[in-house]
């Protein structure tokens, strides 16, 4: 995935996106939302915000910013807040999440919903999360991961070479995600239609062995996260 055809895919998506994907992924928004928001007053940055499907969802007093690379889709964004006076948004910019203009430490959670398998380079992204996030803050992801089903992996591999057209990573694992982020998992469950998505909640507490299942306090087992007890 390259930052110009990420561009370029969700220039034409821009206008379709609500109506494809609202009811598709309407509970991993929530869910996430639920999480970042769990914190009264927190300040949470979300990353990849699209149109900004979830941004009506935001509560508790939050302070609300989000960053994304296409111009088109946060013109959406922009229009939803103006249309429904969502004064918890305090700003919505052009930004790589890869290498954002933000401060050390700055919010107390970052989201980042349906984009880990869009940006370029997962790992650096996960880097940048990390560092514009407070110790001890959270991080939370909702993801497509492949399937571990063989039909399913066919398809998603098969459509990977064309990940530039259609806008997204199709074949990118839960394996790369556990050793991407080397966080501390908190949570993780299944979301959306048929289980098909992944919502993985971290502190932001990097961890010191190099086996992503050890990194993250927990382990992957069969398709399916398991948090460590201590932090469930």
């Amino acid at each position: 995935m390259s930052d110009h055809s990420i561009k370029n895919a969700y220039r034409r998506y821009a206008g379709v996106y609500d109506r494809l994907f609202g009811s598709v992924f309407a509970e991993g928004r929530r869910k996430a939302v639920e999480l970042g928001t769990a914190e009264p007053g927190a300040r949470i940055l979300e990353v990849g915000v699209g149109t900004g499907l979830s941004l009506p969802e935001y509560g508790n007093g939050a302070e609300v910013y989000g960053i994304d690379l296409s111009e088109p889709m946060l013109q959406k964004a922009r229009e939803r807040v103006e249309r429904e006076g969502l004064e918890h948004v305090k700003g919505l910019c052009v930004m790589n999440a890869e290498a954002t203009s933000f401060a050390d430490a700055s919010f107390d959670t970052v989201v980042a919903m349906y984009v880990v398998s869009v940006v370029g380079n997962p790992a650096r992204m996960f880097r940048e999360m990390a560092r514009i996030c407070k110790p001890g803050g959270n991080i939370v992801v909702v993801n497509h991961f492949a399937s571990s089903h063989w039909a399913l992996d066919a398809v998603e591999r098969a459509f990977a070479p064309i990940s530039n057209l259609i806008g997204f990573r199709p074949d990118y694992s839960m394996d790369e995600m556990l050793e991407d982020a080397r966080l501390t998992l908190v949570s993780a469950e299944r979301v959306n239609w048929f289980g098909y998505w992944h919502l993985a909640h971290f502190h932001n507490v990097p961890v010191q062995s190099t086996a992503p299942q050890a990194q993250l306090g927990g382990a992957y087992l069969g398709g399916r996260l398991e948090a460590d007890p201590e932090h469930a």
